[in-house]
């Protein structure tokens, strides 16, 4: 096989990696509250510019993507106090929904510019020197937020089938009512999603601001990668996202070895049309 092929296959898995971790975040809020957020890609930008402004006061990287996280998780409970909770007891509509996601998107992002500027900035961090396979070159970063991801998924997936809340997660996914009349405490297991979408979606931001530069379109630009994702995976199947995420992020970067780069976006927008021309329910089964 093609070496270039090869790097562009291992490119892509860490890229499916950042799309992963915010996919779960955009599919677990759909399955359980219903709520396509066009916001996410811009709280993962949120989340990487935190993660910026903690480790340009000297505290490390790691430590700062916490701060990240938490910060993150803060500003998505504020959404749901402000604006979800409101418009679910209104009983607004899916589009009205959409619309004000939007809305959210617009002002998180030109809030970025107002107080960053709109210029392309970076961590302070060493330069890491890529590693070496014969002609494969393996970037130090890009092993990290592979491994950091695969650490995030386990930690997930323990969440999801081992512990109390989790259960209840799925339940709620499963079938609301049912789970309102088994006892389950729904509005406790509304702010959990927020929580752990949150931390996910900051996690995936500041695992971007590892590879690329930190810019306030950053989030906005995979906005698309992550809906494919969530709709190749099974709309609400949080395992189903993290699966297509994978196959986007390395259908993306595969494709540039036949395509010029700015086409990437149109590979992700193409896989999304033909699965919901063909098997509108993605390839496992979602809660849609």
């Amino acid at each position: 096989m093609d070496s270039q092929l090869v790097q562009l296959f291992l490119n892509g898995i860490a890229v499916g990696s950042i799309i992963a971790l915010a996919s779960v975040g955009l599919t677990l809020t759909y399955g359980i509250l219903r709520l396509s957020n066009f916001a996410h890609g811009d709280f993962m930008t949120l989340g990487a510019y935190i993660t910026l402004l903690v480790n340009s006061l000297g505290l490390n990287i790691w430590l700062s993507m916490v701060v990240g996280a938490l910060v993150t998780i803060a500003a998505f409970l504020l959404s749901e106090k402000v604006i979800w909770a409101p418009m679910r007891s209104r009983r607004a509509t899916s589009a009205t929904l959409i619309i004000i996601s939007i809305g959210l998107a617009l002002f998180i992002r030109n809030g970025i510019i107002l107080i960053w500027g709109g210029s392309n900035q970076s961590y302070n961090l060493p330069v890491a020197e890529a590693l070496q396979f014969g002609t494969l070159r393996i970037p130090k970063y890009d092993l990290i937020v592979v491994g950091l991801a695969l650490v995030a998924i386990a930690s997930l997936h323990y969440l999801l089938q081992n512990t109390k809340i989790g259960k209840a997660m799925r339940a709620v996914a499963d079938d609301l009512d049912l789970a309102r009349v088994a006892g389950i405490r729904v509005d406790q297991v509304i702010l959990w999603t927020w929580v752990i979408a949150g931390g996910l979606t900051a996690l995936g931001g500041g695992m971007l601001g590892l590879v690329e530069a930190v810019r306030p379109n950053m989030g906005w630009f995979l906005i698309l990668p992550m809906f494919a994702a969530v709709i190749l995976g099974g709309i609400g199947n949080p395992y189903g996202a993290i699966a297509g995420a994978f196959v986007i992020g390395i259908a993306q970067e595969v494709s540039t070895y036949f395509l010029r780069t700015e086409y990437k976006l149109a590979v992700a927008l193409i896989i999304m049309m033909l699965v919901l021309l063909f098997r509108p329910q993605g390839l496992f089964k979602g809660t849609a």
